[in-house]
């Protein structure tokens, strides 16, 4: 946002490209607007948007570039990005790509090297300019030539954000990302749960969704279990429920809302049944009712008692300290 406000600040005309990736959270509420859409009517620029869904899928699979400490294939991600802006510039006839990047913020795609490699291997070498920065960098094309005023652009280097926060009040930007945030590859959990399931099978973007939600068991015979959390996750859950799946709901008390994949076994939902109940406030020791829902089918009641903790931590995807 700051970049593109650097840059209509010298008169030029911006358009805004958005990649949809895999690895940002759910929406809290269908047809939720993105954090890109409000950004660019914040900013006043049309703003094209492009799946990035195949993409993400191969390159976290085979990274040219390798991965960061977790799953995050950062390089080979900024270059499939900047490869789609530039045929977005030739298709409009612009005179070149900006990006929001910080010299030496990310310690992976942002070192100056790298910077470098990524703009050769985009095709955009001498045409990608990176405002924010630009003056710790070496002129490029547009600012040789005149197109952009070198000196209106800022020399912003490292981790700190207090500079560009500082800008965001200048603008009257008061909504913007947190600086915490950022793509889920990086999350140690969500990492761990992804490559838990590419070692089961080549993931889908549906089975991408429901990594973002609840906790996640793998039984002995392969089946899936995805448990809420709190309501929020609950809420969700019920938006990614497909055929084959299997619900499962604590009976008469509130708790948390179960899907179980592939294909379990009658020992698979006893199971799933014991860890649903788990995670509610029946008696320990004693059989409870939950209620078993095929996708499509007709419920069935079965009362088992709610599984140990020992019983959990055998079965849970989550790093060792959150289990």
């Amino acid at each position: 946002m700051l970049a593109v406000k650097l840059i209509q600040r010298q008169g030029i005309e911006v358009v805004a490209l958005h990649a949809k990736h895999l690895w940002g959270p759910l929406p809290a509420e269908p047809g939720e607007k993105s954090p890109a859409l409000r950004a660019a009517e914040t900013l006043g620029v049309c703003l094209e948007i492009i799946d990035a869904y195949a993409a993400d899928l191969a390159i976290v699979r085979h990274p040219k570039h390798g991965l960061g400490k977790r799953m995050n294939p950062c390089i080979d991600c900024r270059i499939w990005v900047l490869v789609q802006a530039k045929a977005l510039m030739q298709r409009q006839g612009a005179a070149f790509v900006f990006t929001g990047e910080v010299l030496g913020q990310r310690p992976m795609s942002q070192r100056r090297p790298v910077m470098d490699l990524i703009e050769r291997e985009s095709g955009l070498t001498d045409l990608l300019v990176r405002p924010l920065s630009a003056m710790r960098l070496a002129p490029t094309k547009p600012e040789r030539e005149g197109i952009l005023d070198r000196e209106k652009l800022l020399g912003i280097v490292g981790r700190s954000r207090k500079v560009q926060m500082a800008l965001a009040a200048e603008f009257g930007i008061t909504e913007y990302p947190s600086p915490a945030g950022g793509c889920l590859l990086t999350d140690p959990g969500f990492a761990l749960r992804l490559r838990e399931l590419m070692d089961h099978q080549a993931p889908t973007p549906a089975d991408i969704d429901l990594l973002k939600v609840g906790r996640r068991f793998r039984l002995a015979d392969g089946a899936l279990v995805v448990i809420g959390r709190h309501l929020e996750d609950n809420t969700r859950l019920e938006r990614l429920f497909l055929a084959g799946d299997v619900r499962i709901e604590a009976a008469e008390i509130p708790g948390p809302t179960t899907l179980v994949r592939g294909q379990p076994t009658p020992e698979d939902i006893a199971l799933a049944a014991a860890l649903t109940l788990r995670y509610t406030k029946c008696e320990r020791g004693k059989p409870w009712p939950a209620v078993v829902t095929p996708v499509g089918g007709e419920a069935r009641t079965l009362a088992v008692e709610p599984a140990p903790d020992s019983e959990a931590r055998r079965w849970i995807i989550a790093p060792e300290e959150h289990t």
